[in-house]
Formats: structure tokens, C-alpha cells, sequence
């Protein structure tokens, strides 16, 4: 059986404090400075200081711990580094970054600092029109696989920071580590809240010199998705909803009810059948658990990547038990394949898109004054 899983991942709360960089679990005392209102990012802390800005982030996989402090100084303001708090420092706004993923990549054009932006990894991925001309144009370098960059090209670029995402018991990055240049772990995936995830904006506008224009996208990101959410919950409907395909012969892996996606599909007013598995990330389960909890589901949502989209057809001709499925046989099923859409360039910053495009799948009504339109998920057609 050959299907497709992806999953989102990311929670929702915020420590004030988080603990010091030697790792003891003490809590370090807040620099004297104004603490930014971070709202829904539970691993993100920024305090704006006389002269430099403190950002920590908290280790997801640890969160007794920090994952790393940056220290962000004026570009050209001399400063006594003694007189630092302990962090990486950074000297803002950049000028020359290397940016390893697409998602930030959009970011960074959508606040217009992609001049900013010495060179990309895993270019091929990015779908930015403004970033593929640059490439074309020689104005952008292409360092190759994120997993493996091309080292001495990186080295050419004379970059001033690398954005890269961090993973659980790395053992560090390898010969990047060793070029002397501050690396951005980009952590804000590990959020479980869709708002918590974008909320990082505004960590990474300060990087590049734009901090009211990211504080500002935020704001209007927020607004949006607390009013989608508002819109769906007042609906006296409760569709029930599953999604996905099998990843392989023998798991079919669930994301769960404390998970970004699945917090989600409850923001948009639909019952998640595996809302009573609360963990933030995902699970495998038998096809049969799957069939026995979701035969009888309302709707059906499948992510995969393709080069033609499915229809009911090509999924009945990949494995014939998903015609038994009542979401099937009644037609309610809407597929995003991300082989054509933007799905993971733009959701992780915009979350309101997506959670306007659930609110109209799950309560039609929204959809009859235009309110929505299928952007990502469109029906499945036969």
C-alpha cells in the first residue's frame, strides 16, 4: 500500500521565566528590559533591553532547560561584551543569512527583508517566485540538501547567521558548527498551538530589522483566527472528522488531540475521533483501530503528494477498504495534495488560512456569503 502522512506539529502555554543555560533547572533572573507579550509560543521569551535584546528559547525536549539564548545588538553599536548576559551574540538586522527551509523563507519575503538573504538550502522546495529569481538571477545561492549544504560554497557567502531547525538529540550540526557563525534554531515546529507557532514571527522579524512590521502580521494573524474560531464554535453543528492514509503495510499514523492539527479541527467546531489521545505528536495504529473508530466519521481529510490528484477512483484502486468508510461512500471527503498547493510553506505563519478553509468544510453555511474559499482542501473528486 502506497499512501502519504504528514503531520503538523506544535501546545499553548507560556513560562515567564525560563530556566538559565547551565542546564540545573535554576531560573535566571530577567534582565532589566521590557518583556515582550508573548501570548501562545510556550518556548519563546524576548526582552527588549537598553542597547540589545535577550531572546531565549526554551528546549522543547527538556523543558527544564534552555535551548538556546541570543543576545541581538545593533549592527555598528559598540558594545562591551562583558557586559552581556550569557547567549550567542547577534548583530542585527542581518544582512547576509542563510535560510535552510521554505517556510521561513516565505516569512522572511512576506516582511520584505529577502534582501537579507545570502543563500537557501533545499531550493527546489521553495515555491517564492521572488526567491527562484534571485537564484535564476545569481543573486541567491542554492547550498544543496539542508542534511548536507554544500560547505564551501556556505563559506563564500561570508553569512552573518544560519535558520535552521533544530532536532532531538542531534549531536550538534556538524561541520556548520565549526564556521563560527551563530546559528538560529528555529524550534517554533515543536509548538502545539497553531497561534504558538506563528507567534516565532516575531522573534524573527527583530533578526532582520523588522520587528513592528512582524508584530503587526501577528496581530492581524491572531485577530483572524480567534474570529474563525469564534464564527465555527457558534455553529450548533458537530461534524465528526479523521484524517490521513496509512504510512506503510502496517501503521497508520494519527495525529493527536494535544497536536497542532488536532487542536485545530476543534477550533473549527468539528469532533476529532482521537481527541482522546492527547499527545502533542503522533501515534500508529492498526488499520483496523482506524476502521472500527472512523468508519462512521462525517468527514475525511487526506494530505499527500502527488503528481496527479486523487479521486475516489485512484484511492479504491490503491486499497479497496477505504470504500467501506462511511466518509466514502457519502462523498465527504477533501483532499490537499502538496505537490501543488503551498500547504507547508504558508500554514505554519498563517494558520487562519487553514482554520477558515476547516470552518467552511465542517459547517457549510460559512461558505454560502463567499466567506470561504478551498484554498488547500478541495473535494474529492470521482
Amino acid at each position: 500500500m502506497r499512501s502519504f502522512v504528514f503531520t503538523i506539529i506544535a501546545v499553548c502555554t507560556f513560562a515567564f521565566l525560563f530556566p538559565s543555560c547551565d542546564g540545573e533547572g535554576n531560573r535566571a533572573p530577567l534582565p532589566a528590559g521590557d518583556t515582550l507579550d508573548i501570548r501562545h509560543a510556550s518556548h519563546l521569551q524576548v526582552v527588549e533591553c537598553p542597547g540589545y535584546t535577550l531572546v531565549t528559547l526554551r528546549n522543547p525536549w527538556d523543558t527544564l532547560k534552555t535551548l538556546h539564548s541570543y543576545v541581538l545588538v545593533p549592527r555598528g553599536k559598540e558594545v562591551d561584551t562583558d557586559t552581556l548576559p550569557e547567549g550567542t551574540v547577534v548583530r542585527v538586522p542581518l544582512q547576509r543569512s542563510v535560510i535552510y527551509t521554505a517556510v521561513h523563507g516565505g516569512l522572511v519575503t512576506e516582511l520584505g527583508a529577502l534582501d537579507a538573504v545570502a543563500g537557501v538550502c533545499d531550493a527546489k522546495y521553495i515555491h517564492q517566485p521572488e526567491v527562484q529569481q534571485r537564484l535564476q538571477q545569481g543573486e541567491m545561492v542554492d547550498l544543496g540538501n539542508g542534511q548536507s549544504p554544500d560547505i564551501e560554497r556556505m563559506i563564500d557567502l561570508m553569512p552573518d547567521a544560519l535558520l535552521l531547525s533544530p532536532f532531538e538529540n542531534s549531536g550538534g550540526y556538524g561541520r556548520v558548527d565549526r564556521l563560527g557563525v551563530p546559528i538560529i534554531e528555529c524550534a517554533d515546529y515543536m509548538e502545539t498551538s497553531a497561534l504558538g507557532r506563528a507567534e516565532w514571527m516575531r522573534f524573527y522579524g527583530r533578526l532582520y530589522g523588522r520587528a513592528a512590521e512582524a508584530d503587526s502580521l501577528f496581530a492581524i494573524v491572531e485577530s483572524d483566527y480567534l474570529a474563525w474560531k469564534h464564527r465555527a464554535q457558534a455553529c450548533a453543528e458537530r461534524p465528526t472528522v479523521f484524517a490521513d492514509l496509512p504510512a506503510g503495510p502496517s501503521a497508520w499514523y494519527v495525529s493527536g488531540g494535544g497536536s497542532t492539527i488536532g487542536r485545530m479541527y476543534a477550533d473549527a467546531g468539528a469532533r476529532y475521533l482521537f481527541a482522546d489521545n492527547t499527545n502533542s505528536g503522533s501515534t500508529p495504529y492498526s488499520f483496523e483501530t482506524i476502521y472500527e473508530k472512523a468508519r462512521g466519521a462525517d468527514i475525511w481529510l487526506i494530505r499527500y503528494h502527488a503528481p496527479q490528484d486523487w479521486t475516489y477512483r485512484s484511492l479504491a484502486v490503491e486499497y479497496e477498504p477505504y470504500t467501506h468508510f462511511d466518509a466514502y461512500k457519502n462523498r465527504r471527503m477533501y483532499g490537499c495534495n502538496t505537490a501543488r498547493s503551498h500547504f507547508y510553506d504558508e500554514v505554519p505563519f498563517h494558520p487562519e488560512r487553514l482554520l477558515a478553509e476547516f470552518a467552511g468544510i465542517f459547517h457549510p453555511e460559512l461558505c454560502a456569503d463567499s466567506l470561504v474559499s478551498l484554498h488547500y482542501y478541495t473535494p474529492l473528486v470521482e
